[in-house]
């Protein structure tokens, strides 16, 4: 197995696009400190505006007794939680590896996606509950026009966290940003429910606002439910299909390259990895293998923006694939029979 890395500068011409680029260097890369940056400086954002929206709502809760409004404002302060973990992932991912954690410390990153969708997953339990005792126990709404007005107020601070994240993560290419951030945009639409409880209330419909807080817990099961198939995904190493294919179509594009037989992808944090068996000629040398190699690989990091390093495995055309590198059943002195 070979890893093949052209880290110093160079100039290099991109046939397609027509434009030249200027001392770009590929290799694993490393985000650092602008990704950390960032990443932090979104959360810090997130943190301020939904602590400063749930404390308000909180206000108005305290003195018109709204349980939709009570529900909305739980959950932006679970959303102000739900920073935590993604700040301390992104000051980790900083980290450089040691012996122990070779890779590095990219993986917390999808703990943070996890701890985010539990925590969410408990907001709802905890609206849900407070909303069906309200509708089994009704009680009083008052100060109508404050709750209006907090309703807005949530989704107006909602959506200043949905975009700052939504641009955060986009640029740096951190799913569990990204995802977090439609999750914001959702709660800000969620908010605006608590209006239409509001004006039920003043209707005259005072179940309104208990059936409201049902529902925005509802929609936060739901959000629970989209957000952990994203996150289970990103933990299983899962990726788009089409992402094998545009690996495979890049490197056959290179001289000397005549099959792709294997593509492994992975994960790390929001950086993706991958794995290649190409074959070329038998009859090649070592030094003419492992430039072709090396030229597929910088031809995918150079072409596929979102890979952060590729790893190369050259095959002969005589034994292409990974059939051909399983060790048959054997015995190696008193040890059992085995294969590899």
């Amino acid at each position: 197995m070979g890893d093949y890395r052209d880290s110093h500068p160079h100039d290099h011409h991109d046939e397609d696009s027509g434009h030249h680029f200027h001392n770009h260097t590929h290799g694993a890369i490393d985000p650092g400190i602008l990704d950390t940056q960032q990443g932090i400086a979104a959360i810090k954002w997130s943190l301020l505006v939904l602590l400063v929206t749930a404390l308000l709502q909180l206000i108005v809760v305290f003195v018109s007794n709204s349980t939709a409004l009570l529900a909305d404002a739980i959950h932006n302060l679970t959303d102000c939680a739900t920073a935590f973990p993604l700040w301390i992932a992104f000051t980790l991912a900083h980290w450089k590896p040691t012996k122990r954690f070779t890779y590095g410390y990219g993986r917390v990153e999808d703990l943070a996606g996890l701890v985010v969708v539990l925590t969410i997953a408990a907001s709802a339990i905890g609206a849900a509950y407070v909303a069906i005792y309200r509708l089994f126990h009704p009680q009083m709404v008052g100060y109508i026009s404050a709750v209006m007005a907090a309703s807005v107020i949530g989704f107006l601070g909602n959506e200043a966290v949905a975009r700052v994240r939504i641009k955060a993560g986009k640029k740096i290419g951190s799913a569990a940003l990204i995802a977090d951030g439609f999750h914001a945009r959702i709660d800000g639409f969620t908010s605006l429910s608590v209006l239409i409880g509001a004006l039920g209330v003043w209707l005259g419909y005072p179940l309104a606002d208990p059936i409201v807080g049902l529902f925005i817990s509802i929609v936060i099961a739901r959000v629970v439910w989209q957000s952990s198939k994203a996150v289970f995904t990103r933990l299983l190493d899962g990726v788009d299909p089409v992402v094998i294919d545009e690996i495979k179509e890049t490197m056959m594009k290179v001289p000397g390259v005549h099959e792709v037989t294997e593509v492994r992808v992975r994960w790390l944090g929001h950086r993706m990895y991958a794995e290649a068996n190409i074959t070329v000629n038998s009859e090649l040398s070592i030094e003419k293998g492992h430039a072709i190699a090396a030229e597929a690989r910088h031809q995918v990091l150079h072409r596929l923006h979102y890979l952060s390093n590729a790893t190369m495995h050259i095959d002969p055309l005589n034994a292409s694939g990974e059939e051909h590198h399983r060790i048959e059943q054997h015995v190696h002195g008193d040890l059992p029979a085995h294969s590899h």
